[in-house]
């Protein structure tokens, strides 16, 4: 099962650092997300960008996890030659995970 079946994402950025949150679209997938949405898990996915740290909040009240993924966007949007740049896509990636 892939991540998409169970959830959707938003991702943003600043800098050099890219944010993603996911939110379950049924609040009883919750726990399943907090056991295998982890750190290190995202970390690992998006090892070819040099994400050098990847810190994790609990939205409980959302069902939601949010992500912040360090160094992942280089030099930053003004100093990048990325194609995204600016991390929007990095949500509708990481959706992609196997779980």
């Amino acid at each position: 099962m892939r991540l998409r079946e169970l959830a959707h994402a938003r991702s943003g950025d600043k800098g050099s650092t890219a944010d993603i949150t996911v939110v379950a679209f049924d609040p009883s997938d919750y726990e399943l997300l907090r056991a295998q949405v982890t750190p290190e898990r995202v970390r690992d996915f998006f090892a070819g960008l040099g994400v050098t740290a990847v810190e994790r909040f609990e939205l409980a009240h959302l069902s939601g996890l949010k992500f912040v993924l360090h160094d992942a966007l280089g030099l930053g949007v003004t100093a990048s030659l990325d194609l995204d740049a600016h991390g929007k896509s990095l949500g509708s990636s990481l959706l992609a995970m196997d779980l």
